[in-house]
């Protein structure tokens, strides 16, 4: 059994914490960290955890605890990570990883220095769809991956960092993009390389100085292009969606509005529907265990599975240097307009990839370029003359 510290009791740190207790899990919380302390002592006693703090360095430092999870707004996420490495305890650190690249390389290179144990909590990556697609992707179910699109869109984040662009970094972008890129990054393949960025990003509805909205292209090395939409002005609840378009097929993916699980009610709800629901009556969309249908019971059994088998989880902190690394590119690109590289002090995926077209042979003279039964039964195809050049089509 490993004893675990929580940073953190906002709602990132419920979602852990509810994970983590289910299930008769043998790795539990034993420490938990907050400010004031009085939400350390009430959170503590609602999730019936032993020991809690308001000190980072008290629950870090705890002789008990072998793995630190680090929970909290974004600007303290290096300072408890590099403090976690030097009492060489395993962390596991919510997304972003840091408040841009250059953070995220320091504690990519803190960690592997220590020899702890890393594990970046991208909790959209492990939910049961995901998963699944990614299993087909890589089985080559729809062929050469030429698009991804992942969309996350709500009202808005419920603690008042996320809103404050000096505590977190950004605005939806950072808190919503790093979920949508990496998740694109997933379906494409993680070694292939992201190669340029092209993102518009603005502040439409809310009197902040962050971006409420943004939309960001992303080119990998083998010309797939990963499409981004990120919103906190979305209105009926979250709209959490992926898609996948490849040579050979494509997905589309519904994980919270579009469940299956419909309900019309006058208002006895109980009042909490799902996250981010803005109403209790009428249609409504719950979701049957918010946990799972996250990806956190995955995530975590990954995460615990890979350090008490030595392997490496899915997600690493170099998978969080990768997404910091693209969100900064964005962000140059939304000041400047134009496409603009993603740079990688660190790149550890294949080199020189070519992109290109797979020309199909339907003969010694011609590529095939299309085949469709049309209405009247009959089947036409489009060919590409090898010789000239020259389309033509003609019915078999």
């Amino acid at each position: 059994m490993k004893k675990i510290s929580l940073l953190g009791t906002g709602l990132i740190g419920a979602f852990y914490t509810m994970s983590l207790h289910s299930h008769r899990r043998k790795d539990v919380i034993h420490t938990v960290c907050s400010l004031p302390e009085s939400a350390a002592k009430d959170f503590a006693k609602k999730y019936n955890i032993p020991k809690y703090t308001d000190s980072i360095k008290e629950a870090i430092e705890d002789k008990d605890t072998e793995i630190v999870i680090v929970a909290l707004p974004n600007y303290l996420h290096r300072e408890a990570i590099l403090m976690a490495c030097r009492a060489k305890k395993h962390v596991l650190c919510t997304k972003p990883l840091a408040m841009n690249a250059a953070e995220a390389k320091e504690i990519l290179d803190a960690v592997e220095k220590a020899g702890v144990f890393h594990g970046y909590l991208e909790d959209l990556v492990y939910t049961p769809k995901t998963l699944k697609t990614i299993g087909m992707a890589n089985n080559g179910s729809f062929g050469r991956i030429l698009w991804t699109r992942s969309r996350e869109a709500h009202p808005g984040p419920h603690s008042a960092w996320f809103w404050d662009k000096k505590q977190s970094g950004g605005g939806a972008l950072v808190d919503m993009g790093c979920h949508c890129i990496e998740i694109g990054r997933s379906f494409i393949g993680k070694d292939i390389k992201p190669v340029e960025v092209m993102c518009w990003a603005d502040t439409q509805v809310k009197p902040i100085e962050a971006e409420d909205h943004a939309i960001a292209l992303i080119r990998y090395e083998t010309g797939a292009i990963s499409q981004v939409e990120v919103s906190w002005n979305f209105r009926g609840g979250m709209d959490l969606r992926d898609e996948v378009s490849g040579t050979e097929g494509t997905v589309r993916l519904d994980h919270w509005l579009r469940t299956g699980f419909e309900v019309f009610t006058t208002g006895n709800t109980d009042k909490y529907v799902s996250e981010k629901s803005e109403s209790d009556a009428g249609w409504l969309f719950p979701v049957g265990d918010e946990v799972h249908a996250l990806g956190y019971s995955h995530m975590f059994t990954d995460m615990l599975d890979s350090l008490e088998n030595k392997t490496e989880p899915r997600e690493t902190f170099y998978d969080g240097y990768i997404v910091n690394a693209i969100m900064d590119a964005c962000y140059k690109s939304v000041k400047t307009k134009k496409w603009e590289n993603v740079e990688l002090e660190v790149w550890r995926g294949k080199e020189g990839i070519k992109a290109g077209i797979d020309l199909i042979d339907y003969d010694k003279d011609h590529y095939l370029i299309k085949k469709e039964v049309m209405p009247d039964g009959k089947t036409k195809i489009m060919l590409k003359e090898k010789a000239s050049g020259n389309i033509i089509q003609k019915y078999i």
